[in-house]
């Protein structure tokens, strides 16, 4: 498609999506003096802030409280059954998200030198986007507008209100009775959370076990914790059909033949997110989209027409807050010079966290991948419930599992299940990121008794695996001689 280029721009850079992805590049592209506009349709922050990381965390804190408290008896303390205050809790989360409101905010962006406009945005040309029924010219465009849950096309879905990650929050009655539907993070962290604040959880997964890009040791690890503490997990269960009769709602699920019905209250849906593609004028220019509705780009973040980039959720290939940062700082220092010099984004060290308790940690490769790839390693675990803190705090369960390359000490992933996973697994980031492995790990001084010192715990296991052979028998006949 052939298009007439703009002589000259009104702005170096217009950023579509008002998220994490689009706020990090509107206000690089404000800190390095660009003259830039941020279109958003809906609300500030993106999902991260409203439906997303905040208020999920928010709602854990809560359920952890609720788990401590039934668990009293353990540390010595007597205390009369807790009393969930639902509507109380749903409350705080609410108050949550209005206290770091501002860090996202308007005010804050136009502050520090960004445009920003509410209203939605198609783009028409290249170098065009329409919005409130004005035409803004622009030398680059970052389509930045992330993604919505994946609702499955399940008979009889549409005859109720199911709940996603966007609506959960609105809910100010706890459901008694509520299914699940997925077995990823999302899901895992929401049925843990509904259940620890009284929910009778039942949660399906249509594969063999829950979190299935873990590997099955770290699954199992969580599977049984889940079942400890009363989530019904049903795997290898296809949801087919939504049934209401009168006031009660019943899901009919498939295992292999066998046909089995769940009545609840409420269910959840779970079990991924889409890209936001649709509607922004990109395929009518043109643009490349992949299967999955994601924005196609290289490796610079740019789409198939060269001056409109993507990132965040909607390019994808990791739907992560962090990474859709980092993706960020690529898009649009690449917009605003990529004339001179551009940079590839680099996806080597990506890591990410479940916050389930106990918590799920991984970056790089873990078992099964590198077996998928028929990639040679070594692993290295330790056992957390050996670690000093961890039994101090009643949290004596875990491993940290480290893989190397053969017979050196270069950290190919780490995967941590246990208290703490989302903070410990920062100095394997730092490892993997700037190169060095596990002999500077264990050559470094960790605070006794924390439980960062499971990462030293690990490296030791992996020197004594690695230990020279040679250089102990010349080290055992020398202390033999010294004895003399």
């Amino acid at each position: 498609m052939m298009f007439n280029k703009v002589k000259k721009f009104d702005r170096n850079l217009i950023v579509i999506g008002g998220g994490s992805a689009g706020l990090v590049s509107a206000l690089i592209a404000a800190t390095l003096n660009a003259k830039v506009t941020l279109i958003e349709k809906h609300k500030m922050g993106g999902d991260c802030l409203n439906t997303g990381c905040v208020p999920s965390k928010a709602l854990i804190k809560s359920a952890k409280v609720a788990s401590l408290i039934k668990r009293a008896n353990e540390f010595g303390i007597n205390v009369p059954a807790s009393n969930i205050n639902f509507p109380a809790v749903m409350k705080r989360i609410q108050s949550i998200i209005l206290k770091i409101e501002p860090h996202d905010s308007v005010e804050r962006l136009e502050n520090l030198g960004v445009e920003c406009i509410k209203g939605e945005a198609k783009i028409i040309s290249p170098w065009s986007v329409e919005t409130n029924g004005k035409i803004l010219s622009t030398r680059s465009i970052i389509v930045a507008t992330g993604a919505q849950p994946f609702v499955p096309n399940i008979k009889g879905i549409d005859q109720l209100e199911y709940l996603t990650s966007d609506n959960l929050w609105d809910i100010r009655e706890l459901p008694k009775r509520l299914i699940v539907l997925g077995g990823g993070p999302v899901g895992c962290e929401l049925s843990q959370a509904f259940a620890r604040l009284g929910s009778q959880v039942t949660q399906i997964e249509i594969l063999s076990r829950i979190m299935i890009k873990e590997d099955n040791e770290v699954a199992s690890l969580l599977t049984k914790k889940f079942e400890d503490e009363g989530i019904d997990i049903r795997t290898d269960h296809v949801a087919k059909e939504i049934v209401i009769e009168g006031n009660k709602k019943k899901l009919i699920c498939e295992k292999q033949s066998e046909t089995i019905e769940i009545q609840f209250d409420e269910i959840l849906i779970a079990i991924g997110r889409t890209a936001n593609s649709n509607g922004l004028g990109l395929e009518e220019l043109g643009v490349k989209l992949n299967p999955n509705k994601t924005v196609h780009v290289n490796e610079k973040l740019q789409s198939s027409i060269s001056n409109i980039y993507a990132c965040g959720d909607v390019a994808g290939p990791y739907q992560l807050t962090h990474t859709a940062s980092h993706q960020a700082w690529h898009a649009t220092v690449n917009a605003l010079f990529g004339k001179l010099k551009s940079f590839k984004v680099d996806y080597s060290v990506i890591p990410w966290a479940t916050f389930t308790d106990p918590e799920i940690a991984r970056v790089g490769l873990n078992e099964q991948e590198a077996k998928e790839r028929g990639l040679s390693y070594d692993v290295t675990s330790y056992g957390i419930d050996d670690l000093d803190r961890a039994i101090t705090e009643g949290e004596d369960h875990g491993i940290v599992k480290v893989l190397t390359v053969p017979g050196k000490d270069r950290i190919l992933g780490v995967t941590i299940i246990g208290n703490n996973a989302g903070e410990l697994i920062t100095e394997y980031i730092s490892a993997m990121k700037h190169d060095f492995g596990m002999n500077k790990i264990l050559s470094t001084i960790h605070i006794y008794p924390t439980f960062s010192e499971a990462n030293k715990f690990v490296a030791g296991a992996w020197k004594k695996a690695n230990a020279p052979k040679k250089l102990l028998k010349l080290v055992t006949k020398y202390h033999r001689w010294m004895r003399r």
